[in-house]
């Protein structure tokens, strides 16, 4: 199941352009050394992905503590159906409710120092505005984090989140280059498409759960259970 991790980076970094692309075109990076801007870039990118893989351990420990409670077939279904939800009702309805509402002054601190990293050109500047854009709220990340949970796997939910910020670093690049590349239109049609693959990839974690026994989707049905004493043929 990783391989839906990149392939849902890959789709939402076409949200990300909207979401973070402002951030990204902002970079005060270099701009008359290319081989320096292409670094300072890079080191985003990693600030960026440290994040992701900050939250795929948390919340791969989250999923391991599933998986040896007996749980990982029902917290499979669970999440997939929390991936289907968060794709098919708009954001505009979460936001009525505010879930962010109780961690409200963290996401204030994290946007207050990320605005200020933006004075300087240095490399840990551009790691450090990389690393706290990757905790700023975002749906595609909760949508991957639900993933994470599902690998029930520490190690798996850490390379989870990394694969899926892996797949939005090529568009976010580009964004760097070239503010205008899409047109509106086109960005449109795109974003239409990433609640399809949202709930493509939540009816995969949905059927895993199920344990149908379907090649290459269905973990074997020993991994399912934890057993008191092992299970030998």
């Amino acid at each position: 199941m990783l391989y839906t991790a990149l392939i849902f980076g890959l789709i939402s970094s076409f949200h990300c352009v909207g979401m973070c692309g402002p951030i990204a075109m902002m970079l005060p990076v270099d701009r008359t050394n290319e081989a320096k801007k292409v670094l300072q870039i890079l080191t985003y990118h990693v600030g960026k992905l440290t994040a992701y893989g900050a939250l795929g351990l948390v919340f791969g420990l989250l999923g391991k503590s599933f998986y040896v409670a007996g749980w990982q077939q029902q917290m499979s279904i669970i999440l997939g159906i929390l991936m289907i939800t968060v794709a098919i009702v708009p954001e505009k309805v979460f936001a009525r409710y505010n879930f962010s509402k109780p961690v409200y002054k963290i996401i204030s601190n994290v946007k207050s120092k990320l605005g200020q990293q933006f004075k300087s050109k240095s490399y840990s500047s551009l790691f450090t505005i990389g690393l706290l854009n990757g905790f700023l709220p975002c749906g595609m990340v909760y949508v991957a984090i639900f993933g994470a949970i599902a690998m029930q796997s520490v190690s798996f939910g850490v390379l989870y989140m990394l694969l899926f910020g892996v797949g939005t670093i090529p568009m976010l690049t580009v964004v760097v280059y070239v503010s205008q590349f899409l047109s509106f239109s086109f960005r449109n049609t795109l974003q239409k498409v990433i609640p399809i693959v949202a709930i493509a990839i939540g009816m995969l974690f949905i059927i895993r759960g199920l344990g149908l026994d379907i090649p290459y989707v269905s973990p074997s049905n020993l991994s399912l259970f934890v057993q008191a004493e092992a299970n030998c043929h």
